[in-house]
């Protein structure tokens, strides 16, 4: 037996046949599922170590660092080869094609996206804002984009949100209501989110698709690895990032149909992160997305401790199915086995909903589509032994990796070109230099409007002054100053002490001010 038969299948386990994934039925999307240490990552490993292969790319995001091993040579240790024994396979070490990424930039190539890109539904959901807050933020958008105003990272979001709050009076007539109060709960959320790590993943350069579906020279397909281990402390970021991925996958993608094998196979691991507390245009979205993105080319498997981690409207469109064990501790526990057991099409020699609280690790309960699209009939099988390495590789060896990676040197270095930040910079700064120059102009007082017939400074606003008129406002100014100064001084002398001086100058502020201004 080999990883990839002549006829287009994986071969993933025995029960009392070789249990084959057929790839020309990938892309119909599947499901990995089990309790905590019942082998659901070694079974990840093999389809990934199958799909690659075949000349099919991967993505899989590396919750605890053990999938990175599939990029060094496997082992011979005794119980793998117990296990190849047992299931007529010859076992032969191998590795695979692989490139870490990392959205911190820490483990791997960094990984990007702009604001612009990930929408505003995507960062209402990333943010946990409510409808009212998701309402003033899409008017930031709309806004952003009428004026032709890159959003390309958290700076220049928080930038627009706060020109939308500044302009609130004026943009509710053409965009709606905007409170000061909502707005203050945004620029909240946005702190939360750069203190989660968002303000390294939202910038440029941003990913291109085109390196996540890479094919090596020897005809394999490269495994991209995302470092997930520190993501998972930012579990919302974990979700957003993976269901934006997704998105730009079935945005980007031409429409392929059906093909003899997937053009990318995306597996989604801890999956009930992506539908928790999730709104309901989300779901939509997300149910919509996987429904459709199989015409792609492209299959989504979901890994996960339970089914019922996974709504019914997408469960549905799962049809490869592993099984590894469940407990059945509790009633929800019982509820899960008896869901799961289910789904299956029923095999008359196994009780299903029993047999799945029995299984060893390593051990599995599997049903994959066959020829015509029919979920095949439920067995108990063996897994087969990954050919790469199991467990993680050494942060040495990850060096290795990353220094051959083909994708060296072109995201890893942070780009900032002028985008909405700076321009709202510009315009702010302008108009305070002009408030501040009318202000200026002003404070001359009426004595300046004097000296200013007298030296000919008066001029309509707007107007340029020539260099004689220039000249003649700096003398103007002066003089003014002077004036004022020494009146309000003889005048406090005259009322007495610090006092009188300080009040003598508001005096003769004001009266002059008053005066000359009718």
């Amino acid at each position: 037996m080999a990883g990839v038969e002549s006829d287009g299948k994986i071969f993933v386990g025995k029960s009392g046949k070789p249990e084959y994934l057929t790839l020309k039925l990938a892309n119909r999307h599947g499901l990995v599922t089990g309790a905590t240490g019942t082998g659901k990552t070694v079974t990840l490993q093999i389809l990934a170590e199958g799909f690659s292969k075949a000349g099919v790319p991967v993505f899989a995001a590396d919750i605890k660092g053990d999938l990175s091993g599939i990029g060094a040579p496997g082992e011979g240790k005794d119980f793998i080869l117990k296990r190849a024994k047992e299931i007529g396979l010859k076992y032969e070490p191998d590795e695979f094609p692989v490139i870490f990424w990392d959205l911190f930039g820490e483990q791997g190539h960094p990984i990007r996206a702009t604001i612009s890109e990930m929408g505003p539904l995507l960062l209402s959901r990333l943010m946990g804002l409510n409808e009212t807050q998701e309402g003033v933020l899409n008017i930031a958008f709309r806004f952003a984009d009428d004026q032709g105003l890159l959003l390309l990272d958290l700076k220049d979001l928080r930038a627009m949100v706060n020109f939308v709050g500044d302009q609130a009076a004026e943009l509710s007539k053409s965009y709606g209501n905007v409170t000061s109060a909502t707005v203050g709960a945004i620029q909240r959320q946005l702190l939360l989110l750069e203190s989660q790590g968002g303000e390294r993943f939202f910038g440029e350069p941003t990913l291109e698709i085109k390196d996540l579906m890479r094919v090596d020279r020897d005809g394999r397909g490269t495994i991209s690895i995302l470092a997930a281990d520190k993501l998972m402390s930012a579990p919302r970021l974990y979700s957003t990032f993976l269901l934006w991925l997704l998105s730009e996958l079935f945005e980007q993608l031409p429409e392929v149909g059906d093909p003899e094998k997937p053009k990318l196979v995306f597996f989604f691991d801890e999956a009930h992160l992506l539908f928790d507390e999730a709104p309901k245009p989300l779901l939509e979205k997300i149910e919509q997305v996987v429904r459709l993105i199989r015409s792609k080319g492209v299959g989504v498997y979901f890994v996960t401790q339970n089914p019922l981690d996974v709504p019914d409207t997408v469960l549905a469109q799962l049809g490869n199915r592993v099984q590894h064990a469940l407990r059945a501790y509790t009633p929800r526990d019982q509820k899960a086995v008896k869901a799961a057991a289910d789904t299956f099409r029923p095999n008359p020699k196994l009780k299903t909903a029993q047999v799945i609280t029995e299984l060893g690790v390593g051990e599995a309960l599997v049903s994959f589509l066959e020829d015509k699209g029919v979920p095949s009939i439920v067995e108990r099988a063996l897994i087969r032994p990954p050919s790469a390495r199991v467990g993680p590789v050494s942060d040495a060896e990850r060096k290795q990796i990353i220094a051959r990676s083909p994708v060296r040197g072109q995201y890893d270095t942070l780009i900032d070109r002028e985008s909405a930040f700076e321009k709202l910079r510009t315009q702010t700064e302008a108009t305070m230099a002009e408030a501040e120059a009318q202000q200026q102009e002003e404070s001359g007082g009426a004595l300046g409007g004097i000296f200013g017939s007298i030296f000919g400074t008066t001029r309509k606003r707007g107007e340029k002054l020539t260099t004689t008129q220039r000249v003649a406002r700096d003398v103007t100014r002066t003089v003014t100053n002077r004036v004022a100064g020494q009146i309000a001084a003889d005048l406090g002398k005259k009322m007495g002490g610090s006092i009188g001086g300080s009040v003598g100058r508001a005096i003769v502020r004001g009266a002059l001010g008053g005066l000359l201004r009718r």
